[in-house]
C-alpha cells in the first residue's frame, strides 16, 4: 500500500506527483469546504487527508510539516467531540470571536514554537528550509486550535499560512499541492465569509433584554 502511495501517478512540470499527494489534494479540498459549512464530516475527512499528508512531506523532506500531521489527527479528534459537545449544556458549539487573552496567548505560543522548531529542524535534520517550515507549522497549529473552537479568526490564521505555503511547496517541486493550497486560500476566504455571516445572523436572532423604564418628567 506504502509502495502504491508514494508512486509517480504522473508528472507536473517535470516532478513526479505521488498518489499520496492526489489522494491528498482530492480530500484536502473536501475538507476545507466542510469546515466552511460546519459540516461535521469534516473532521473524518480531515484525518484521512492528514495521514496521507504524512507520507507525502515525509518524502519531500518537511519533517515539522510530516510531524506537524500526528498533532493534527489528536486535534482532528478533539475538534470531531468539541463540534458535537463544546457548547452550551453539552449542545453543538457555535461561531465565536476570539478574545484578546486568547489572542495574546496564541501569538505567544506562535513565537515559541517558531523559534523552537526552527532551532531543532535546523541543528537536528537536512531540512533546507526550517524557517520557512517552522513557520508554517506554527501557524498551522494555531489556526487548526482555533477551528476546533469554532473561532472565526481563525481563518485569517489559515489564509496567513497558505500564502507561506503556495511558495514553498513549488519551492520543493509539490506542484499539485501548491495548487491545491492556492485552492485552500479561495476556500479560507469563502469560509472566513460563511462563519462572519453566521455570527451577523445569531446577533440578530438574539433578543436584546428591554432598557429601563423612561422617568416620568
Amino acid at each position: 500500500m506504502l509502495d502504491w502511495l508514494t508512486a509517480t501517478a504522473f508528472t507536473v512540470l517535470g516532478a513526479g506527483t505521488t498518489w499520496a499527494e492526489l489522494l491528498g489534494f482530492a480530500t484536502g479540498v473536501v475538507n476545507v469546504w466542510l469546515v466552511a459549512r460546519q459540516h461535521i464530516a469534516n473532521w473524518p475527512i480531515g484525518i484521512a487527508n492528514v495521514l496521507l499528508l504524512m507520507l507525502l512531506f515525509w518524502t519531500a523532506g518537511l519533517y515539522a510539516d510530516a510531524g506537524l500531521q500526528v498533532v493534527y489527527v489528536l486535534l482532528g479528534l478533539y475538534g470531531w467531540w468539541h463540534w458535537l459537545f463544546g457548547g452550551e449544556r453539552r449542545s453543538r458549539l457555535t461561531v465565536a470571536r476570539t478574545s484578546r487573552r486568547e489572542w495574546w496567548a496564541l501569538g505567544v505560543a506562535g513565537v515559541v514554537l517558531t523559534a523552537g522548531l526552527w532551532a531543532l529542524l535546523d541543528r537536528a535534520t537536512d531540512s533546507t528550509v526550517p524557517l520557512a517550515d517552522a513557520l508554517t507549522t506554527a501557524l498551522s497549529l494555531l489556526a487548526t486550535y482555533g477551528q476546533t473552537r469554532k473561532l472565526v479568526e481563525s481563518w485569517w490564521l489559515w489564509i496567513a499560512a497558505d500564502l507561506f505555503y503556495i511558495p514553498l511547496y513549488a519551492y520543493k517541486g509539490l506542484w499539485l499541492t501548491g495548487g491545491l493550497y492556492l485552492i485552500f486560500l479561495a476556500l479560507c476566504v469563502v469560509g472566513l465569509r460563511e462563519w462572519r455571516a453566521d455570527l451577523r445572523r445569531r446577533a440578530a436572532a438574539t433578543p436584546v433584554p428591554p432598557g429601563p423604564a423612561p422617568v416620568a418628567a
